[in-house]
């Protein structure tokens, strides 16, 4: 193995010689959409692709947000479901919720938890870094009011809270929002695959449910 790697960088390096030309990337690319991030158009086309997605949406307000949290929360948790969240998760997000309670509440992760204590969560509650309507796209970059990846893929329900100033209208601009060497995780709702006879089987790379709460 090491000898035929060998063999084949020695043939590419002779090809481009001892001071190979670097040509021009063409970059004429749309590198914005429209309208401005926030809109109402562009929350109205997020909502279109996350409901597609198979995604449950709910729209809100800041002053709402922690009511709306906890009726999506009681309408899709299992009886004694318990949540993990982010270290830096916004105050008032889960109000009225015992954190460390073993029949229910909230755990905040402290990092030390590996795949299969992770199971043991019905759901986790996160914020988000950007969302791209475009696409139905919502990135996660590891932020304290994120967490880890691990806390996002693992459990079973993903509740994700979006703010409006968040939602840009294309790739580029979510791109353009992001900084790549962040561990980043683009979802496109929930975790499903169609690879075996077209069969869709959800939950197979992270959470089976996604609850989307849109800030207005």
């Amino acid at each position: 193995m090491s000898e035929a790697r060998a063999a084949v960088l020695a043939r590419i390096r002779a090809a481009l010689g001892p001071d190979p030309v670097v040509p021009d990337v063409p970059r004429d690319y749309r590198r914005a959409g429209a309208p401005v991030a926030g809109s109402p158009e562009l929350l109205d086309l997020l909502v279109d692709r996350l409901v597609d997605y198979k995604a449950t949406v709910v729209m809100t307000t800041a002053a709402d947000l922690a009511g709306d949290l906890r009726a999506a929360l009681a309408a899709t948790m299992p009886p004694g479901g318990r949540l993990i969240v982010p270290p830096a998760l916004p105050h008032g997000w889960l109000a009225g919720a015992d954190p460390g309670s073993s029949d229910g509440g909230f755990v905040v992760d402290d990092g030390t938890l590996g795949a299969v204590a992770l199971d043991g969560f019905a759901g986790v509650v996160t914020a988000c870094a950007a969302a791209c309507a475009q696409t139905g796209t919502i990135a996660l970059d590891g932020s304290p009011d994120q967490g880890r990846r691990a806390i996002t893929l693992v459990p079973d329900r993903h509740y994700c809270v979006v703010r409006a100033d968040q939602v840009v209208p294309a790739v580029p601009d979510l791109l353009a929002r992001l900084t790549p060497t962040r561990p980043l995780t683009l979802i496109s709702g929930p975790s499903a695959t169609s690879d075996i006879e077209l069969n869709r089987v959800e939950g197979v790379h992270g959470p089976r449910t996604l609850v989307v709460l849109i800030v207005r």
